[in-house]
């Protein structure tokens, strides 16, 4: 941690620890949202330039996204076999929740009543979701670049580089994809690639030659993007001072890795702002649905954020595919893998790749923080 935030890191620890002893903290994994917290003027003002919003639009979204994040398990009860997925609707600021035409009016009203609107579908999730684990066991060719399950399309959509659709081998990809059930194409400017980089210079940590960032504190560590680094690879920070150790990390088929931290370095349940918002408070990681505001924290390109485009997609990077990683607009560059996704004060997740940069813009996936901290036995450090 840099001498220059070290000051501002410690005050906000004991910040933390005042709060702690005056309401108990009780650390878990997965947290759902508490008491609607006042958004720091940085994150509006982040939200502002990255989505195109006014200071009391992006207020009255993060609110309206706060509601839906605790409507949608309570939707998806109500909606039962019919339920074809869920989405936030920016625009009319609410969760909308498909559900199959066989839906009884029972289950619509039950669905309603749990505060979504309804959209009326011809496919459930799990019949989407059966294509898209049939694509898993494929072997993707070059040219296609992931796949995942869109709920507003109730399709499942194949990404394809535009530059390689007309490939012949791509094209037996996609006739064999269709007849799975469902599926769009969509072309793309380029292939994914994971956002590591050489040792430059800058923060958070370096692992060998390879620098990457931090996640999301543990209580004992941190969690990061697995391709950074293997179990065993010591770390070492900005100043060269040894951090920890890789404790167990998979790539591909996954995307994440946890680091232990000693010899004098801490953890708290901060994620850094860059100078471009506060340091943000992570006090929890309730799940933000498609189309809800997301931002990212990375050791390169700072601050930056955009909304959440799908889950569960699989990427095919040229190392080999990874499964069940959330799709974002926001943009990233090498460097910037392992880093913070945080959706209001909730984690999301880790950076682990994507296409374009912060100048021309791009999209970047990242690997759910609720499946890290599972695979693990972790707990998040939380406010």
């Amino acid at each position: 941690m840099r001498p220059t935030r070290l000051h501002h890191l410690a005050m906000a620890a004991l910040v933390l620890i005042g709060g702690w002893a005056a309401m108990g903290a009780t650390p878990a994994g997965a947290a759902t949202p508490a008491a609607t917290p006042t958004a720091a003027p940085g994150l509006l003002q982040a939200m502002q330039r990255d989505l195109g919003l006014t200071a009391d639009q992006a207020e009255a979204r993060l609110a309206a996204e706060r509601t839906a994040t605790t409507v949608e398990p309570k939707a998806r009860k109500a909606a039962g076999s019919a339920y074809g997925g869920s989405w936030f609707d920016a625009e009319a600021g609410r969760l909308t929740v498909a559900v199959t035409s066989d839906a009884s009016d029972s289950t619509l009203r039950a669905v309603r009543s749990a505060g979504a609107a309804v959209r009326t579908v011809e496919h459930s999730e799990r019949q989407l979701d059966a294509v898209k684990t049939r694509l898993d066991r494929s072997s993707a060719p070059q040219g296609v670049s992931g796949w995942h399950v869109d709920p507003a399309a109730n399709t499942v959509v194949v990404d394809v580089v535009r530059t390689a659709s007309s490939d012949n081998d791509v094209r037996r990809f996609l006739a064999q994809a269709r007849e799975a059930g469902p599926v769009t194409v969509r072309k793309v400017a380029s292939a994914p690639e994971t956002f590591a980089a050489g040792t430059v210079g800058g923060d958070p940590y370096y692992t060998g030659n390879v620098r990457c960032s931090i996640g999301f504190s543990v209580y004992g560590g941190f969690v990061t993007a697995g391709h950074c680094g293997q179990p065993g690879a010591g770390v070492s920070g900005w100043d060269g001072s040894y951090i920890g150790t890789f404790q167990g990390s998979s790539f591909p088929d996954n995307d994440y890795a946890w680091v232990s931290v000693g010899s004098g370095w801490w953890t708290v349940p901060v994620v850094l702002g860059w100078g471009t918002v506060s340091d943000q408070l992570v006090r929890g990681s309730a799940v933000a649905p498609v189309g809800a505001s997301i931002c990212r924290s990375g050791s390169t390109t700072h601050w930056h954020c955009g909304t959440v485009l799908a889950h569960n997609e699989t990427v095919v990077y040229s190392q080999g595919a990874v499964h069940e990683l959330t799709k974002t607009s926001v943009c990233a560059e090498p460097g910037d893998s392992g880093g913070s996704f945080i959706s209001g004060d909730q984690a999301q997740g880790v950076t682990s790749g994507g296409w374009g940069n912060c100048s021309g813009g791009g999209e970047t996936w990242f690997q759910p923080i609720n499946e890290i901290l599972n695979r693990y036995g972790l707990t998040l450090h939380t406010a």
